[in-house]
């Protein structure tokens, strides 16, 4: 399994998608966050935070993540190594967690260079240092957990075919509905009582409590329990080529 977590590590790294991907997140957030006057901008917020990063990223990633996730499996789909891999000795499941560990750590190196903005914020606030870091600490977790659900999904999207532009659109679709479809039928009121229920359904809903700072142990078995259903749909597809 570490054998196929560094090959999947390495390919990324070898390849301009990797490089691509991080730049192309970082250059986003920083001309939104410093330079262009948006509602983003942090000079023209008012005030010494990192909110409109996490306002952002979530958006950010709706495209990037899909676009690390869709060669994952779509690739060996159509190279037809899949079934090589699929004959080594590891399960289905390290198979998909070597791949999703790899992922997510992409995402993670991706988020690293974005200290810099926090330290930029702490440095330049009035007084030094007049930023929430328990609030911010608790959006990076959120922004973690989020990444995490964005690339179960991105997995499973690349398991069921073996065109990766397939894998890309079908990604942002299911993300994209993870994360607004719920709020956007909870705004129309159609149920009533369990507006709030299927509200809470959404992805959104409860990054936006853990970008507060607030660490509920039911946003963390949301997102725990979101991955781990994207990671058991995705070892049925690989399954279903057995049948």
């Amino acid at each position: 399994m570490y054998t196929l977590f560094k090959k999947e590590i390495s390919s990324f790294l070898n390849s301009l998608i990797g490089y691509i991907v991080i730049i192309v997140f970082l250059l986003i957030n920083s001309l939104f966050l410093w330079v262009f006057p948006t509602e983003f901008n942090i000079p023209d917020f008012g005030y010494a935070t990192l909110e409109p990063l996490f306002l952002l990223a979530p958006f950010v990633f709706l495209f990037l993540i899909p676009a690390i996730t869709m060669r994952m499996f779509a690739e060996e789909n159509k190279a037809g190594t899949i079934e090589i891999l699929l004959t080594q000795p590891l399960s289905d499941l390290q198979i998909i967690f070597a791949k999703y560990l790899a992922g997510l750590s992409l995402v993670f190196i991706s988020l690293i260079p974005t200290f810099v903005f926090l330290i930029s914020v702490y440095i330049y606030g009035f007084p030094t240092g007049n930023i929430d870091l328990g609030s911010t600490w608790g959006s990076y977790i959120g922004l973690v957990f989020l990444s995490s659900a964005f690339v179960g999904i991105g997995l499973f999207a690349s398991s069921i075919t073996d065109n990766q532009i397939v894998a890309f659109i079908i990604a942002i679709v299911i993300t994209a509905f993870s994360y607004l479809g719920f709020e956007i039928i909870y705004s129309f009121d159609l149920f009533g009582s369990f507006d709030l229920f299927i509200k809470n359904l959404g992805i959104n809903a409860h990054y936006s409590s853990m970008s507060r700072g607030v660490i509920d142990t039911r946003d963390i078995i949301y997102f725990v329990s979101f991955t781990a259903i994207s990671i058991l749909l995705t070892k049925l597809s690989l399954e279903s080529r057995k049948w």
